[in-house]
């Protein structure tokens, strides 16, 4: 193959050489390969040798799939290619097309294996993912593949019970591809998808709406768009809104560019990927604009009309789920997703609503209208109380005259204006003006996750879109770009909402919030920094509650870019000093959260600056700066605020003094003066902190506190200035020097690695020789001296000096081999003394790790730092100076130098030596106490374990010493003894090693020599020391087993990235992105990002030399000793079974080599410690999906059926759990797949033969692949005949099944792989029939004999592969008026079979000994017998199973009339039997007979059905009780479920008779309900099928809606609501897809062409409007209410209507309300009817959750209105009330400027209500609209309530009209509080005024004036009690103490005066 490159080394004199076609590429993809290649210390392959190992893969891949080797072939060579991808080497467009088209043919192929799919699945994203690498213009692909899959696998039929994840699979794809799908074949698609559309089935909307929104190409959805939102609006589903949501999120984020969607590209797109068959309509779209400069689909708003943007953001408001007090409004379209199957759960789920209403908010938003002024709402600075206020507001109309006068409507309004000049963004920011309560934390609930989520996405997508827009190459309109107004209103209106839910104590909620201002201050900087200081100050400064300082911590790391970034906000970073001082106390052992908390923020933080002082050098570069702080500018603890207009805002950049940067440089270099005094006072918090842990570092969160705060300690010594790194490292050696603490020794080993990592010269001139010295003084007075070997033993305090030392010396070793060398000579004295004398557990192993950490940091490539400038710039005079301007510099890729450790020659001979000194005789000592005749005592156990420490710590400190390189006689062993079976070795992946940074490359060089060889002679020990303690089997040698393990472990693995685990890496670096990333498709980064993807980098090359291990004897024999301590007796087991997992994972060959000896394990008499041990084993996941290998099945099943011998429970607990994890992973054998032609994968084969050239090799290793393949498959047949039957007298599964000494639990486990083993390829044998038979107890039967009726009836293998049964009864009709809403091109019918001969036969002639097995069973009367008693068993069950019914319905169908005989008796037994069981047993029967007899001859069916209905009338006419009506309702279910009725024609008469002659009015209603319910069962299960019958039954019940019997009401509004739904239907002129499609775009908004208005019901809503009156006139009085008509007949309707509500057609229920409306109020006030009163309320709250027609809002209100304003009940009216916030809230985006003024016009006059309720309610509903409606409304209607009030003076309390004044004054104090509590967190203008020059005068006024009064003070205290300190601003001294007078007391105004003296 391809030699090997040279690495370099780290004395070369220059970077290694980068390779000639990547140093001079100017591809784009190649430059950043390019990048890649710098950032590493050796050189990598070329380009070129690159290609030529992706085209050998590929060559690999295509002969694997044209042998049809799919597995293990393909996914062999497939996981190279992943691999491959790994080193970041691009692949060509033209192989990317060729790879993509050939991984989506796999997916396409029928009957391919779910496992293959599934990584085809996956390589098909990873390939396409990128939108640049690969457009619409470089490959098309077919849709109907992947339709043909879905369309058969979604929904299955009653017998299929192998629900597979095939749906969800090829959802993904589609998912994946649809932007390949060529927009030309819109139409077919439409034409295909539309007619499945049925509207009354939830499951067919649901998938035709999948369908359509997967397949549909997104680039032209002009046509189709208007189509899909017509259909959007008539269904009530929270299902189908959220995939809707999802598909508008990605048409709004494409159609930004309008080059998308311009028509003229469909003619341009090859069309060359139709699939057989496939039409290319192409339908008249003249409506459509086509010609001409095409500027998009851009309309009202973004691509959206107005009409679609308010219903879009009716959704958005619901999806946010606050829950008003309306008992649960939004549930309904949840409920109606209760009918929707689990089928439609299978398919991949759509993005969160969520985010996906942010995006399309964001990418709807464009500069579309007149700018209104900018906001002016101050932002409340803490965390104000619940103002009690629940209902958000909405912007409305002008306001007139007040009571005197109506609220009159301005005039037309001729320019209406918008926040930021964007409609959507003015849409956005009143829905959250509109939910701004529920941000606050004490109105917190589930909603506020969510209402968190969706701001802090709408800031990601906006600051996404912001940054897309600033690229050159952005592609959409200058005129629809975001601007700099929009960007600062979005900051504004979440700035507020976001700091009130900053201080949540739900964890999600403050993580979102975080996210959010993070988006937020990288945005607009200024408008969010000062604010969290505002906050962070008094917090961090004050003893608060420590959720809060909580929160601002990590409102701060949020916000860090802002704090320190000099590009983010210049003058942001002058606040660091005092913020970093204010947290020292954050480091807290006592407050966990706390701490981490805070030493996040450090760690995001210090990669931006360095920490130096600047003011302590002479600089004359600026001296010239005035230093000093305006007096203007309030640092650090505010911003300045000016007086604007009517209010105050912020001072933004351009408005208030501002400083330039020159002095914002000056301030920050004097702060900087305060980080020496920080970084002391936080090193000596550090220390306090390890001083104060409990002994031994206490639990698991102490470790997590420890590892947090030296990672930000490692982070912060890193960007130390020198000064500051010596004060640093001065006083960690002090403390290091001066203190023994047990308790921090390993704390104290992580503090040193922190300045080690820094700085390790310095650090080990510091450590070293004091540790060294002191290490040697304790050895030499004994310390370590007991001998312990466990890792539980106490270390004795004696010690604690001694570890001490050690732990600091070990930390010492951290970084940089080159600073070791000085101190070679001391350290190999030191580890021969630390080997001979430290003899105690802690003291041997902490020296073992001493050896590894040097061995490593001599020997492994690494980088030597991570600061956040490049190594040269850091040492610069420039840099040192000025180091504060460099603050958050970022880095582009080709700008950044990594400075790498690479071991030199020095380092090497240092390694080596160490070998020889310490290692290579600690061997030999280890073989010595291996020898015969030494005595093995305590002694021996500790000197074994302690040189075996050193030994193995050795070893693991060289990973990448030497490099494996494997002889062509390694590859052979390793492909011979490969754990793939029956394969080609060339099948077998195996890959070349490339340039990974090995210290030693070429294994000729005899330093590799000499360690491999040592090496070896380690693995010969660990073997030999495995057998000797084997057989010395001592409970005392556990320490020793233990001990050896890790040298296995050590041994077999550390190897490689073994110490920089590339998913560790990937798993960082991706951690490191989301940190750092400001914005997506971010090219700069800070320089430690970098730093870590070089690591990757390295990290993956070293992963692609670890992939294939060699295996010589040495590997194999310790993989058997691992095997035998599995099975070892002591506590052991887990241990190396844990280990066996790792080795199967990093050798081939692991698990065919142990499982004979596993096996060997579970024979009978071995003893029970062992066998459970290889159980244990066993369901291991590597070895538990053996049992899916067809050739190792066998022996596996007939080991573990023999393990039933042993009885032990724990033994048994093993079998189950090892039979259960093997079962769920069992899958059917089928070998169609091999057998079926996929002329798709044929053309995407040789169009990649054709690019790539093939040999004659290549062709002969195809026919080699092939042909075994085919003995695969021949060998996996054999092997399942095996395991079913027996063979040379081999009991299996069948056998053993069927043998009466088999325990029951082994029983139904072979029973499951019974199951399992029917296949769909093969006939079923008369045996395994015949057990099915036997132990018909489950539906197997059923599967056994419908596969025989499916091979019958199959063509072809893809015929049984998608399992279509091809009956010959069965035809398909064209051009029949079918569909509900578009015709279909034809329909399935079967015709009538013949009257006396059998239709269907001859059955399946291979499967003739099955079918004579169930011959024989169905004969014997004592088969059917045995079943029934099974049927009829107890079983609580109060319906039939529908796998009993299929069992007999299976045998009916295949034996025909032949099995009626011995059924007929059978069943006439058991249905004259009363008991329920009984009974369900019969109808159990009665199912399966005359389900199996549709395809009998006609004579046959007619004699069944004369036998039939006789007792079908005996039964339901005198049979049916209470307990049996469940049973036979579910039997009529099963009977009619998608059955043409006119085949049970005898029965839906029968039914029909006795719906239409009941008496519903009888004594007894058990009749009556009997009849209902059976009529039910049939029309329910009909569905539409029965729309002819609906008029016929409607008029049969109308009358009987004031039946005397409830439950006959109940079932009388069920029919309505079905009635009313199956009857709606869509209106296009004609019935077709095309017609339908074309009038949805033409036809006027206000047409109801889904046919979603009820109109079925109306002449008979009509006649109940007109007789409720003269019912109520009769209403009985009292106790006897509910016995009168107008009751009864209300709550049936109430019901009714309900039902209709939370159904998908909900919206038609509007119509039937509207008229209704008067008497549904009337019902909620009778007070002696709870029923009836409590479904009216429920309902009308209900109903508000429905997105109503929008003819019909108007109306609505209008009957609210009317209620509330002529109700002569005052009960009536308030509860009215409310009902408008209700409707007012969900509705809001619909409602009109005008409809909101009548809204306003109608609160005030309940105002002057004669009722003090009504009033106060009223008042209530007004300050929720009054939050959105203009300023100029408010003020209009302050004017007017101080008005009303000034002239409403009180008479004397003896005048007749002083209530009236009363009641007027009243009305004035109520709007001027609604007015106040209109604005919870903020203080207007005019309210100061208000509050004490008005309602102050009022508060000693008579009740209920005073009260009112009071309350709202009340209020207004706990909504601005924590903002106190800035809301005080808005007063003046006289309003402060007349705000005291109106609070009643002083403490109040006390603390105001005092926050406003003190500001």
């Amino acid at each position: 193959m391809i030699s090997n490159a040279s690495p370099a080394t780290a004395y070369d004199p220059g970077p290694p050489p980068i390779a000639h076609d990547i140093e001079h590429a100017s591809d784009r993809y190649l430059l950043k390969l390019k990048s890649y290649a710098k950032a590493l210390p050796y050189s990598i392959e070329s380009n070129s040798r690159m290609q030529a190992l992706l085209d050998f893969i590929c060559v690999r891949i295509v002969q694997s799939v044209e042998a049809r080797d799919y597995d293990p072939g393909f996914l062999q060579w497939d996981s190279m290619l992943t691999y491959w991808s790994y080193l970041k080497y691009p692949i060509p467009k033209e192989k990317r097309i060729l790879l993509v088209d050939l991984y989506y043919g796999m997916c396409t192929m029928p009957g391919m294996p779910l496992h293959v799919v599934a990584t085809c699945s996956d390589a098909l994203e990873i390939l396409t993912r990128s939108k640049n690498k690969l457009t619409i213009q470089d490959i098309r692909l077919p849709w109907i593949p992947l339709y043909d899959i879905l369309r058969h696998d979604l929904f299955l039929t009653r017998r299929q019970f192998e629900v597979s994840q095939t749906s969800y699979y090829m959802g993904s794809v589609t998912n994946t591809v649809q932007r390949f799908f060529h927009p030309a074949a819109i139409d077919e698609m439409l034409k295909t998808f539309v007619p499945l559309i049925n509207g009354t089935v939830l499951n067919s909307v649901l998938s035709s709406q999948f369908f359509m929104l997967t397949f549909l190409p997104q680039s032209h959805p002009q046509s189709y768009l208007p189509m899909l939102f017509r259909l959007w609006e008539s269904v009530n589903s929270y299902m189908f809104d959220e995939r809707m949501l999802q598909f508008l999120a990605r048409l709004a984020e494409m159609h930004v560019d309008p080059s998308f969607s311009d028509p003229k590209r469909i003619d341009e797109i090859p069309d060359d990927a139709k699939s057989e068959n496939e039409g290319r309509p192409n339908w008249v779209k003249n409506d459509l604009k086509s010609s001409g400069l095409w500027t998009g689909i851009f309309k009202d708003v973004g691509i959206f009309s107005d009409y679609d943007w308010h219903f879009i953001m009716c959704k958005c408001l619901a999806s946010m789920e606050i829950p008003l007090a309306d008992s649960g409004s939004l549930t309904t379209g949840p409920s109606a997703d209760n009918q929707a199957g689990f089928e439609i759960g299978r398919l991949p789920k759509p993005t969160w609503r969520i985010v996906s209403l942010a995006r399309i908010i964001v990418y709807s938003m464009a500069p579309d209208g007149l700018p209104a002024a900018p906001s002016s709402a101050p932002t409340p600075l803490g965390t104000p109380f619940a103002s009690g206020m629940n209902t958000p507001r909405h912007q409305g109309g002008s306001v007139g005259d007040y009571l005197t006068a109506s609220l009159g409507k301005v005039p037309f309004l001729s320019l209406k204006s918008y926040i930021g000049g964007s409609k959507a963004l003015d849409s956005l920011v009143k829905l959250i003006a509109s939910t701004e309560s529920f941000f606050h934390p004490s109105n917190s609930g589930a909603w506020t996750a969510d209402l968190t989520a969706f701001i802090k996405y709408v800031a990601y997508e906006f600051n996404k879109r912001w940054h897309e827009e600033q690229r050159p190459d952005c592609k959409t309109p200058m005129h629809r770009r975001l601007t700099r107004e929009m960007k600062r209103e979005l900051v504004k209106s979440f700035r507020t909402v976001a700091l009130l839910a900053m201080f949540s104590e739900d964890s999600t909620t403050v993580n979102n919030i975080s996210s959010c201002l993070k988006w937020m201050s990288l945005m607009e900087p200024d408008l969010i920094l000062y604010p969290i200081l505002e906050r962070a100050v008094p917090s961090l400064e004050a003893l608060v509650e420590t959720q809060r300082t909580i929160a601002v911590i990590k409102a701060l790391g949020a916000i860090a870019p802002a704090l320190v970034s000099r590009e983010v906000h210049y003058p942001g970073a002058k606040h660091l000093v005092p913020i970093l001082q204010l947290l020292i106390p954050g480091i807290d052992l006592n407050d966990p959260s706390k701490t981490l908390c805070t030493t996040t923020f450090l760690i995001e933080i210090s990669q931006y600056i360095q920490f130096g002082d600047l003011t302590s050098r002479g600089i004359t570069m600026s001296a010239d700066i005035d230093s000093s702080t305006p007096t203007n500018v309030d640092v650090p603890n505010g911003y300045p605020s000016v007086p604007l207009g009517d209010g105050y805002i912020e001072a933004e950049l351009n408005d208030g003094p501002s400083l330039s940067k020159d002095e914002e440089d000056a301030l920050l270099r004097e702060s900087t003066a305060g980080f020496p005094d920080w970084i002391a006072s936080f090193i000596r918090r550090v220390i306090l902190l390890f001083d104060n842990l409990p002994e031994e570092a206490g639990g698991a969160t102490e470790v997590q506190l420890v590892d947090a705060v030296t990672n930000a300690c490692s982070q912060i010594c890193i960007h130390l200035s020198d000064s500051l790194f010596d004060l640093v490292l001065n006083m960690i050696f002090d403390y290091a020097s001066t203190n023994v603490r047990p308790n921090a020794v390993r704390a104290v080993h992580q503090l040193v690695e922190c300045v080690a990592n820094a700085h390790p010269a310095k650090t080990l001139a510091k450590f070293v020789p004091f540790c060294i010295h002191n290490i040697g003084v304790e050895l030499d007075n004994g310390a370590s001296s007991t001998r312990t070997t466990s890792t539980y033993a106490t270390p004795l305090p004696s010690d604690a000096t001694f570890h001490w030392n050690l732990a600091v010396l070990r930390g010492a070793m951290f970084n940089d081999g080159k600073a070791i060398l000085q101190y070679k000579d001391q350290f190999l004295p030191l580890l021969r003394r630390l080997r001979d004398k430290a003899l105690s557990k802690r003291g041997f192993s902490w020296s073992g790790k001493l050896l590894s950490s040097l061995l490593l940091t001599l020997t492994h490539t690494y980088p030597l730092e991570d600061k956040f400038a490049n190594r040269d710039e850091w040492a610069s005079e420039e840099f040192r100076f000025n180091h504060h301007k460099h603050w958050g510099k970022l880095y582009k890729a080709e700008d950044v130098s990594v400075t790498w450790h690479v071991p030199d020659e020095e380092e090497l001979n240092f390694a080596l030596e160490l070998f020889r000194e310490i290692v290579e005789p600690t061997l030999a000592r280890l073989e010595d106490l291996l020898k015969p005749g030494v005595s093995r005592d305590g002694a021996w156990r500790n000197d074994f374990c302690r040189y075996l420490s050193f030994v193995r710590n050795a070893f693991s400190g060289t990973p990448t010493f030497v490099k494996e390189n494997l002889t062509k006689e390694d590859q052979q062993y390793a492909v011979e003894t490969s754990d793939i079976l029956n394969e080609i070795p060339e099948m077998i992946a195996s890959i070349e090693p490339l340039s990974s940074g090995f210290a030693i490359a070429d294994t000729e060089d005899p330093r590799a020599q000499y360690y491999l060889s040592l090496r070896q002679r380690f693995g010969k020990l660990l073997h030999e020391a495995s057998v000797s303690l084997r057989q010395q089997g001592e409970e005392n040698t556990v320490d020793a087993v233990h001990a050896l393990l890790q040298c296995i472990r050590t041994y077999l693995l550390d190897y490689g990235d073994s110490k920089d685990s590339y998913y560790v890496q990937l798993d960082r670096y991706g951690s490191e992105l989301s940190y750092a990333r400001q914005y997506t498709k971010q090219k700069v980064w800070p320089r430690a990002v970098f730093i870590r993807r070089a690591r990757l980098y390295h990290a993956a090359r070293l992963r692609w030399n670890s992939i294939e291990r060699k295996r010589t004897e040495s590997e194999d024999q310790l993989v058997d000793d691992v095997t035998e301590w599995s099975l070892w007796h002591y506590a052991t087991g887990q241990s190396s079974q844990s280990l066996l997992d790792s080795l199967c994972g990093a050798y081939d060959g692991i698990r065919i080599r142990c499982l004979p000896r596993i096996y060997d394990a579970l024979k009978p008499g071995t003893e029970d410690d062992r066998m459970k041990g290889a159980l244990w084993t066993l369901n291991s996941s590597v070895f538990g999906k053996r049992i899916t290998e067809p050739t190792l099945a066998p022996e596996l099943l007939k080991r573990l059926f023999a393990c039933q011998f042993n009885e032990k429970p724990s033994i048994q607990s093993a079998v189950a759990s090892v039979c259960e994890n093997g079962i769920n992973s069992f899958v059917e054998p089928n070998f169609h797949v091999y057998e079926v032609d996929h002329p798709r994968l044929d053309q995407a084969l040789a169009r990649f033969k054709h690019r790539i050239p093939f040999d004659e090799d290549d062709a002969s290793l195809v026919s080699r692949c092939t042909e075994r393949r085919v003995d695969r498959i021949r060998l996996s047949g054999e092997r399942v005949h095996e395991t079913v039957l027996m063979r040379e007298k081999t009991a299996l599964v069948l056998d053993i099944a069927q043998a009466k000494s088999t325990h029951w639990r082994y029983a139904i486990f072979a029973t499951r792989c019974l199951r399992t083993l029917v296949r769909k390829d093969a006939p079923i044998s008369a045996a395994h029939m015949r057990y099915f038979l036997e132990k018909s107890y489950d539906n197997h039967p059923s599967l056994a004999i419908r596969y025989i009726k499916l091979r019958t009836f199959s063509h072809s293998p893809i015929d049984l592969i998608f399992e279509r049964n091809n009956n010959p009864l069965k035809q398909s009709l064209a051009d029949v008026s079918s569909g509900w809403l578009a015709w279909k091109d034809s329909i399935t019918a079967y015709t009538c079979p013949h009257i006396s001969k059998p239709s269907l036969t001859p059955w399946d002639l291979e499967s003739q000994g099955a079918i004579g097995a169930v011959r024989d069973a169905a004969k014997d009367s004592a088969f059917w017998k045995n079943l029934s008693t099974h049927f009829s068993s107890e079983t609580h069950s109060e319906v039939v199973s529908s796998d009993n019914v299929a069992s007999v319905k299976s045998i009916v169908q295949l034996l025909e009339d032949e099995s009626f005989a011995p059924l007929q008796t059978l069943v006439e037994e058991l249905i004259q039997n009363p008991d329920q069981n009984k009974q369900r047993g019969a109808a159990e029967f009665l199912a399966g007979l005359l389900n199996g007899e549709r395809h009998w001859p006609m004579q046959g069916q007619e004699r069944l059905w004369n036998w039939a209905m006789p007792l079908f009338k005996t039964t339901f006419g005198s049979k049916i009780k209470t307990d049996t009506l469940p049973v036979w309702m579910s039997f009529l279910e099963y009977m009619f479920h998608k059955r043409d009725p006119r085949r049970y024609q005898a029965l839906v008469d029968y039914l029909v008779q006795e719906f239409q002659f009941t008496d519903y009015n009888g004594e007894s209603s058990l009749n009556a309900v009997k009849a209902l319910c059976f009529f039910r069962a049939f029309y329910e299960e009909q569905n539409w099928k029965f729309s002819p019958r609906v008029d016929q039954a409607i008029e049969r019940v109308w009358g009987e809606i004031s039946s005397e019997h409830d439950e006959v009401r109940a079932y009388i509004s069920e029919l309505l609501a079905f009635a009313s739904k199956i009857k709606r239907r869509p209106k296009p002129t004609i019935p077709s897809a095309e017609v339908f499609v074309r009038e949805c775009r033409i036809v006027p908004i206000d047409f109801d062409i889904m046919g979603m208005r009820g109109t079925y019901h109306q002449e008979r809503v009509a006649e109940l409007v007109q007789r409720f009156p003269q019912w109520r006139a009769e209403r009985l009085p009292g106790a006897r209410a509910f016995q009168s008509t107008y009751d009864k007949v209300g709550t049936t309707v109430c019901r009714w209507l309900f039902q209709t509500v939370h159904d998908t057609n909900a919206i038609s229920a509007f119509d039937y309300i509207l008229p209704l409306m008067p008497e549904l109020f009337r019902f909620t006030e009778v007070n002696d009817n709870d029923e009836l009163l409590s479904r009216a309320r429920m309902l009308l709250v209900r109903m508000c959750g429905v997105t109503p027609p929008r003819s019909l809002i108007g109306p609505i209100l209008s009957a609210i209105f009317d209620t509330i304003q002529n109700s002569p009940s005052w009960k009536v009216r308030v509860q009215a009330l409310p009902l408008v916030q209700v409707f007012y809230f969900r509705q809001v985006p619909l409602m009109s400027d005008a409809k909101i003024t009548e809204i306003l016009e109608v609160l005030c006059k309940c105002l002057d209500d004669e009722v003090v309720e009504v009033r106060e309610m009223a008042a209530t509903t007004l300050s929720g609209v009054l939050r959105l409606s203009p300023r100029r409304s408010q003020l209009t209607l302050k004017d007017r309530f101080v008005r009303l009030l000034r002239r409403s003076p009180l008479p004397n309390r003896q005048s007749p009209v002083y209530n009236a004044a009363i009641r007027q004054r009243h009305a004035a104090i109520l709007g001027i509080c609604a007015l106040i509590d209109s604005y919870p967190y903020t203080v207007e203008r005019w309210m100061p005024e208000l509050l004490t020059n008005v309602l102050a005068e009022h508060t000693y006024d008579p009740i209920p004036i005073s009260t009112t009064v009071q309350k709202c003070a009340s209020n207004f205290k706990k909504t601005h009690q924590d903002t106190w300190h800035e809301d005080s601003k808005r007063f003046t001294e006289d309003q402060l103490v007349a705000l005291s007078t109106l609070l009643t007391g002083s403490s109040y105004c006390e603390l105001a005066l005092s926050h406003h003296g003190a500001v």
